[in-house]
């Protein structure tokens, strides 16, 4: 029997009675029938209408004012447990255009309290279109498309909620606040918590189902360059944390160790994100690179406002505070984007006077950044970082004017160029000599935020048969992180992995290509598709109370014995052609790393 709806429209709130709708439909709201507070717009898309917020931000964790509200009531069918999903269109500026607020319960919200609201932000580039995709996970929508989302699933920003509705209150004020302008709202739904829709559920109002859709492909590890002489890594994120360390071996915070979003509010610091992406890496021994201590873009804007001391005294606040929590940080990011983004103006972090302006070098706040970051992170690599360099010739020749100033303080350690897509366009030649010109400081180079994308399969794997060698085969460059490798990304269409964690064929390539490169002791390129020039066997396998014989050493030196994280257990001497070894480790699968002047050679090796 088909479900009837019951629409019933009074003072411009929507109450939908849905006494006899199925337990498992979805409960649908059209965004225009909601009170709409007055700083919306209602439009139309041909036959859709939809809602948008007309202002830009007024405060960053809340609303700020009941007329960037829309409020919803809803006649629940039953008690129990539902979750929040919208059919939204982020606008083309991307992430200026991705964030909204939603109530922390049912009911009126205070529209000046941050603890009233969550914070959805980071949702360009995710989401789901396709009428056969479960709303499950990330998705890999674009922007400028209408895409449904589950943000009791995913906020890509703050902790995300799932709503209880009790027995004997089953009508309930909803409430959503805007944000950034640029954000569209059609619907927004409520489904059982415990069940899975695909896109065309919620468009049509049908129940879901009770399995998980799909089932995840687990990477087997170690990372990918595992006893190489370079690291490939990936930013980390809420979306980029699955399984992370069975693929890569560097971690850089994506936006979690952005001013911007640690201190949102003054002297008020959110540092779970940052957390999470510091203790992966030093619970695995990864080596760990902090993005970023100043950046025109995605700071405070608080601080915008303030005199040149006050901003002066929070600029050491912010480094002092990091210095006393990470003490341990391998790689700081001091400054990005110093050639396209300069704190210097309203909107743009508005500070750059506080460290001396341009001065008399042009880029006196540059070297004051790295005087300051010296005195904080003594212990740490001082890196700079900026975009377009390595496919502009003159663009790599105005970057490395700064860093020979840095160079000249003894205020630089590393160069950082970012691999963004739109970074690495120009041909391989030409981005190789640029990388020439970089290497010529005698400092080492390292990738920083490489994202190639393909709107098809072949597209990404051909740009990444193109690109990805001129980096890792160039001497001067010591590692790579991408972007990002599961749907999620800010770019569309770069991941490497489907949501299920299959492999796109450019990762098939990758792991094959990066297996296969082998290095010598000064980290030349020594082969990049013949395997080392021996064999070794390992017997019996699985092994037996840990003891089992390896043969085929004589080209081998030493052995080395990891864990799938790659990190060392133990490492011996090679004695024999034939050896008898015991593990004394926790059951599991490990990694025999063979080491040879000809190459390194890895065999699994399972404890019972």
């Amino acid at each position: 029997m088909k479900k009837l709806y019951f629409l019933v429209i009074v003072a411009h709130v929507l109450v939908i009675n849905l006494t006899v709708l199925g337990q498992g439909e979805p409960i649908i709201l059209e965004a225009e029938d909601a009170d709409v507070g007055s700083e919306f717009n209602i439009l139309t898309d041909g036959d859709i209408t939809y809602v948008t917020i007309g202002t830009d931000v007024v405060n960053t964790g809340n609303p700020g004012r009941s007329e960037r509200v829309l409020t919803f009531e809803v006649t629940f069918p039953d008690s129990g447990y539902y979750d929040f999903y919208a059919r939204v269109r982020v606008g083309y500026a991307a992430d200026n255009d991705d964030s909204f607020f939603y109530g922390t319960d049912f009911g009126t919200m205070d529209v000046e309290s941050d603890d009233d609201w969550i914070r959805v932000n980071n949702i360009s580039g995710i989401g789901f279109s396709e009428p056969d995709e479960y709303v499950y996970g990330v998705g890999g929508a674009p922007n400028g498309e209408w895409k449904w989302m589950n943000f009791s699933e995913n906020t890509g920003d703050e902790t995300p909620i799932v709503f209880h509705v009790e027995p004997d209150n089953l009508t309930l004020t909803f409430q959503i606040g805007g944000r950034e302008n640029g954000l569209d709202f059609d619907k927004i739904a409520f489904c059982n918590a415990d069940l899975y829709y695909t896109v065309s559920n919620l468009d049509n109002g049908e129940a879901g189902i009770e399995d998980p859709p799909i089932e995840i492909v687990v990477p087997e590890g170690p990372p990918l360059a595992t006893g190489k002489c370079k690291y490939l890594g990936s930013a980390y994120s809420e979306y980029q944390a699955l399984y992370f360390e069975r693929l890569w071996n560097q971690v850089i915070p994506e936006n979690g160790g952005k001013w911007g979003s640690v201190e949102v509010d003054r002297d008020v610091m959110n540092w779970d994100a940052l957390d999470s992406a510091y203790y992966l890496a030093k619970n695995n021994n990864f080596p760990f690179n902090l993005h970023v201590l100043l950046w025109g873009n995605q700071q405070p804007t608080w601080i915008e406002t303030l005199t040149t001391q006050e901003q002066r005294e929070e600029i050491e606040e912010w480094f002092d505070t990091l210095a006393a929590r990470y003490d341990d940080i391998d790689v700081v990011q001091v400054v990005n984007e110093p050639l396209h983004a300069p704190p210097n103006s309203i909107g743009h972090g508005n500070y750059i006077d506080a460290l001396g302006g341009t001065g008399s070098t042009g880029w006196d706040w540059i070297i004051e950044a790295f005087t300051l970051a010296r005195n904080y992170f003594p212990e740490s690599e001082l890196m700079i970082n900026d975009y377009s360099i390595v496919n502009n010739q003159s663009t790599a020749q105005n970057y490395i004017q700064i860093i020979e100033l840095l160079q000249a303080e003894d205020l630089i350690d590393a160069i950082g160029i970012q691999g963004h897509a739109f970074s690495t366009g120009a041909a391989a030649s030409e981005m190789k000599a640029n990388l020439d010109l970089l290497a010529e400081t005698g400092l080492p180079v390292y990738v920083t935020e490489m994202d190639i994308a393909g709107a098809t399969d072949d597209t990404q794997l051909s740009e990444y048969q193109r690109i990805f060698p001129v980096f890792w085969e160039h001497p001067a460059v010591k590692g790579i992180t991408l972007w990002g490798y599961r749907p999620g990304l800010w770019i569309s269409n770069a991941q490497l992995l489907n949501a299920d964690g299959s492999e796109r064929p450019a990762m098939t390539w990758l792991i094959d290509y990066v297996s296969n490169t082998y290095f010598d002791g000064d980290c030349i390129v020594t082969s990049l598709t013949d395997e080392p020039a021996f064999t070794i066997t390992l017997f019996p396998n699985p092994a037996i109370n840990g003891n089992f014989t390896i043969s085929g050493l004589e080209n081998i030196s030493s052995l080395r014995i990891l864990n799938l994280n790659g990190r060392l257990i133990s490492e011996l001497e090679v004695s024999n052609h034939t050896m008898e070894i015991q593990i004394e480790a926790a059951p599991g699968v490990y990694l025999i790393q063979c080491i040879s002047g000809k190459g390194n050679l890895y065999k699994k090796i399972i404890l019972n």
